[in-house]
């Protein structure tokens, strides 16, 4: 079975992490907080880890910079979309027997057409359909001429020119991804347009450039590089839950609407100002609070971490939907520096020990011994 090319890059990141720390993986396991068998599988590519938090523990004992934190975060982020597509497999195709005929490849059905069975016939071809027989000669040895292909002719120049028509309307909407065609005007609002019906995960052009624009004017902290990644999606999801709409983390038309009006701001603490109230807070252990919140979020307040069973993580603690829960809490509460502070150091309180955080925390006691 093959791995999806995002997970093999994935991997490959992983390796030269693992490669230059010149540690093996079950010393690099237990630092990590995870079993060394565990990390040979996703450095080989066998699997994809589920959750990121073991990805960001690995990545940080083995001393990677804040540049590929980000980088290992877009490639699990591309690589966790895959999860669920079937591998495929890798064989040659046997050939036929030459007594038997190769079967005919039928088009594989659609999500929404039932597949043909066995027994099922195929329609009859038309008369259009059916391929030309050889053209016997005539009477003189000569081979006749057939007007078949000049029928052919015609049909594919007509359809050649319905595509270039087809094509030539389509440049007038659509936007500028390097092939030199000129997106809208800034006050035509980019983002209404038919171009950019949808903007999602993965995606990379003009619409995307657009809700980065906008983002940063509502004092969010983003490149504008027209690439949606990681990046994007937690401000995007962050701006969602700031405007009051779903945090559905796709630039719908709600969302469109609230970037436009420009009504909300993502004006959050600095990180200085977050590690100062976390250590006001966490006055038993001010110095492991503040390496576990940077561990966890970087100490920005309005991080946002998506995880495959579709909960999430947030805030300066990433506190987790089923925590938000139980504190009886939200991911705009959770948004709150200040709020969020004091509900991870509830959890705190409950055994005097960072176990909410079980990846950040095994790291820092490892790092702690060496």
């Amino acid at each position: 079975m093959v791995a999806s090319p995002h997970a093999e890059k994935f991997a490959a990141h992983l390796r030269m992490l693992k490669d230059r720390s010149r540690r093996g993986y079950d010393r690099l396991g237990k630092e990590a907080g995870v079993s060394g068998s565990s990390l040979h599988r996703y450095c080989s590519g066998l699997s994809v880890p589920a959750d990121y938090r073991v990805v960001h523990a690995f990545a940080k004992v083995c001393g990677a910079s804040a540049e590929e934190l980000r980088e290992l975060h877009r490639l699990w982020a591309l690589a966790d979309t895959d999860r669920d597509a079937p591998a495929v497999p890798v064989k040659d195709d046997p050939e036929p027997e030459p007594d038997e005929p190769a079967a005919p490849l039928q088009a594989s059905p659609g999500p929404d057409e039932p597949a043909a069975g066995p027994a099922q016939a195929s329609p009859s071809p038309g008369p259009d359909d059916v391929t030309p027989p050889e053209i016997a000669p005539d009477e003189t040895g000569k081979p006749r001429r057939s007007r078949v292909p000049e029928k052919w002719s015609s049909r594919w120049a007509v359809l050649a020119a319905v595509v270039a028509v087809v094509l030539v309307a389509g440049f007038v909407w659509m936007p500028d991804s390097g092939t030199g065609v000129t997106p809208p005007a800034a006050g035509d609002r980019l983002l209404y347009s038919r171009a950019c019906k949808s903007v999602t995960m993965g995606q990379h052009d003009e619409c995307v450039r657009e809700v980065q624009t906008l983002l940063a004017r509502a004092k969010g902290k983003l490149a504008i590089d027209g690439d949606f990644g990681p990046e994007t999606l937690r401000r995007l999801t962050a701006f969602q839950v700031l405007a009051g709409l779903p945090a559905t983390s796709v630039a719908d038309d709600a969302t469109k609407k609230a970037l436009y009006e420009q009504k909300v701001s993502m004006t959050t603490w600095s990180p200085a100002e977050v590690a100062k109230r976390v250590r006001e807070v966490f006055v038993e252990d001010p110095d492991t609070a503040v390496a576990i919140a940077r561990c966890a979020s970087f100490l920005d307040p309005l991080w946002v971490l998506p995880n495959t069973n579709g909960s999430r993580n947030w805030g300066v603690f990433q506190i987790s939907d089923a925590r938000l829960r139980e504190l009886d809490g939200t991911p705009l509460r959770a948004f709150d520096p200040e709020w969020n502070i004091k509900a991870a150091h509830r959890l705190w309180s409950a055994r005097h020990d960072f176990h909410d955080w079980p990846s950040c925390e095994a790291a820092l006691k490892e790092k702690a011994k060496s």
